[in-house]
């Protein structure tokens, strides 16, 4: 078995997220942290401990979209499954998501060469699948490969890569995908190219619309994935479990590539 790590880290100082958004992590070594041990040993100090070190340990502040997460239905509309159900049924949180979805076969779209902003069509996808060789199958974990890979930890990440819009994204979910993926800061286009067509049509149905697909069919994304372009178009599974944090929209995931290569 080979595993292929294809998340992000979650640290300081790197341009993973808008400035207003990125984590902060406060390191503390093993010099800093006496008094917790203290707390539970009042007449310890380090003088007592092997080569006077105490502990080290991490204080992060994060929201649960910050590094590598896997969004829950409920992160896009407080109701799913329009489509199916006739006024919808609430929509999952990260804690409720079915495990069994995530760590299926994964399946790779290379989108690379489609420029920044764009937003991919069903068209796209299926156009992709063809080339690929790939018959589409329920649960199966759609990742794509976007020019925002490569920008990870630049000024434009956050504006870099394609979208994936309401009519692809339910393309995938009309055919039994739960989960897909991007390595892009969003699964829908850059904001910034949305609001350009925001301003010239008017129509604000084009905001967040490959998210908000999961109002009509249920479905997570993971977001800010990364080494994509390290993964063949298919023949490897996908491993996402996320943290399981009650009633939240999203949850951290170390998601890794998992081949057998027996």
């Amino acid at each position: 078995m080979r595993v292929l790590d294809i998340s992000v880290p979650i640290e300081n100082d790197v341009a993973s997220d808008p400035p207003f958004a990125r984590p902060r992590i406060a390191y503390l070594d093993h010099s800093m942290t006496i008094d917790r041990m203290q707390a539970f040993f009042p007449d310890l100090d380090n003088s007592k401990l092997p080569d006077g070190a105490a502990w080290a340990m991490e204080k992060v502040e994060l929201t649960t979209h910050n590094g590598t997460h896997l969004d829950a239905p409920y992160h896009f509309h407080p109701t799913m499954n329009h489509a199916l159900k006739d006024g919808g049924e609430r929509s999952l949180t990260i804690d409720e998501v079915p495990l069994e979805w995530c760590f299926q076969r994964g399946v790779k779209l290379d989108f690379r060469s489609l420029a920044d902003g764009y937003v991919a069509t069903a068209d796209d996808v299926e156009t992709e699948l063809r080339r690929i060789g790939h018959d589409l199958q329920p649960l199966d974990i759609v990742v794509v490969n976007t020019r925002a890979g490569e920008r990870l930890g630049q000024a434009d990440y956050v504006s870099a890569g394609c979208g994936v819009g309401r009519e692809a994204t339910l393309f995938l979910t009309e055919r039994g995908v739960k989960i897909t993926g991007t390595d892009a800061w969003s699964w829908d286009a850059p904001f910034e190219y949305t609001a350009k067509r925001v301003a010239q049509t008017q129509d604000y149905g084009l905001v967040w619309e490959g998210h908000k697909a999961g109002r009509e069919r249920a479905y997570c994304h993971i977001e800010k994935l990364h080494n994509l372009e390290k993964l063949p178009p298919s023949g490897f599974r996908i491993a996402c479990f996320p943290v399981k944090i009650r009633a939240a929209s999203a949850g951290w995931t170390r998601a890794v590539a998992i081949f057998d290569d027996q």
